[in-house]
Formats: C-alpha cells, sequence, structure tokens
C-alpha cells in the first residue's frame, strides 16, 4: 500500500519547502494535503485518513499535540522549532521530533525510518552530506537517545555524551553530568552513530571524539584517553589506537 501524508504547518513557505523535500527523498510518498493550522489538519486527517501526519506544535485553532490525540490511527512526526515538547511529543506516541531548521542529513533519517516502517524505500542517499563516510548513510545516524527514569521518558542528545560503555545487560551513555542505561548493545549503536565523531576505543567502549582533551603513553606503552571537563581516564586498546596517531 502506498504511504501517504498530511502536513500543518501555519507558516507556508516552511509547508511546502518541506514537502518538496519529502517528495524529493521518498518519491513513494503520496502528500495529500498541506494546511495551515491544526482545525483543517484534523479535518485532513478525518477526510484522507494518512498514514503519517507532519505537524507543527504550535498552530493557531488547536496546536500539533491536539491534533495528534485527534490522529490515533496516523502516525505523527513533529515538525517545531522548540525543543522542550519533545518529552511530551514522545509521550504522545511520536515516531519522530524534527527540530527547525531540519537538516538534510536529519530528514533522511527520518525519512529513512518512516519508509522502513511502511515497507517502501527511500532515496535517502540523494542528500548525504559530502563529509559523511561512504559506508554510512544518513538514515542510520542516530541523534537522540531517549532514555525513562520510572514514568518519565527524557531525550538526550547523542552530541552531549561523552562515551557509551556496554554493560552485562545494557549500555551505560555518560554524559558531563549523568548517567542512562540503554538496551540497545554497543555493537549495534556503532552503526548508528556518526562515525566521524564517534569512534571505538576498546572493546567495550565507544567515545565522542569531540569531547576528547588529550591521549597519553605510559612507559609500557600503555595508553589512556582524558576527555574534557570530566575526571574519569578511558582505556584506549592497542587494536584502536592507530585513529589516534594525529594526537
Amino acid at each position: 500500500m502506498q504511504p501517504t501524508a498530511i502536513i500543518a504547518d501555519d507558516e507556508p513557505r516552511l509547508a511546502e519547502n518541506l514537502a518538496g523535500r519529502l517528495r524529493a527523498l521518498w518519491p513513494q510518498l503520496n502528500i495529500l494535503a498541506v494546511v495551515p493550522n491544526g482545525i483543517a489538519a484534523v479535518a485532513a486527517i478525518a477526510e484522507h485518513k494518512p498514514t503519517f501526519a507532519f505537524l507543527d506544535i504550535r498552530m493557531p485553532g488547536l496546536d500539533g499535540m491536539q491534533v495528534a490525540k485527534a490522529a490515533p490511527g496516523t502516525r505523527v512526526v513533529f515538525v517545531t522549532a522548540y525543543d522542550e515538547y519533545a518529552v511530551s511529543a514522545f509521550d504522545n506516541a511520536a515516531v519522530d521530533y524534527l527540530l527547525k531548521p531540519i537538516s538534510d542529513a536529519r530528514l533522511a533519517q527520518c525519512v529513512a525510518r518512516l519508509a522502513q516502517q511502511s515497507g517502501t524505500a527511500a532515496d535517502a542517499d540523494a542528500s548525504a552530506p559530502a563529509g559523511l563516510p561512504a559506508r554510512q548513510s544518513p538514515g542510520t545516524v542516530l541523534e537522540w537517545l531517549t532514555v525513562r527514569l520510572g514514568d518519565t521518558t527524557r531525550l538526550v542528545a547523542v552530541n552531549e555524551v561523552l562515551y557509551f560503555r556496554s554493560g552485562d545487560k545494557y549500555t551505560e551513555a555518560v554524559t558531563l553530568a549523568e548517567q542512562h542505561l540503554i538496551r540497545t548493545p554497543l555493537k549495534e549503536l556503532l552503526g548508528q552513530l556518526d562515525q566521524r565523531y564517534f569512534a571505538q576505543i576498546h572493546r567495550g567502549t565507544l567515545v565522542n571524539l569531540r569531547k576528547v582533551e588529550r591521549i597519553e603513553r605510559d612507559l609500557l606503552g600503555r595508553s589512556t584517553l582524558h576527555l574534557r571537563d570530566h575526571a574519569e581516564v578511558l582505556t584506549v586498546s592497542r587494536n584502536y589506537l592507530d585513529q589516534f596517531k594525529q594526537m
């Protein structure tokens, strides 16, 4: 079945721009309506019953959250300039949360996920940034971690993570202020992270290269990695030393 969508945004130029980019990335997607407010979005969803709805959050009449609650059979992607609604969005079962301005790589990631859900192919490679390694398509680049603490869902930006370390059952994601446990295995994470910035330094450790201050070697040839503004020192296995020759 052909996937379908509606777009709701009170800024017409942004809505049309998003529609054009979606058509280029995902030719199989049939965009049925582009509407300027929440009330029109509810009407369009009721009429067309689209597979997906790309909803701005701050709209006249009804906001995007209210529209999502009135569309139980439609998978919702929120498109907004405000990051403070992210937790509420995922609590409302959003399939993605796009922050304006949306980069080509981030939109391609979203499209790849939606296309996989709907069983169709997306032309994600068409927008690949020139600097992205050839072995990794934009659709695999992970930008947010969804973590839970009790009944609370939180979003953690991947670029805030200092390093990931594997445990017995979970993977630990360490930021400057916090530690989070996620279920994604380290090997799977490595395939999802932007490999320009994340590197494996040990069988059980991935480090954010943007957070590295220096690497030190002792008289026995052992190497340790020191992070900016963080006291913990990480061991670098000999198997992964080559990537730090320039340091």
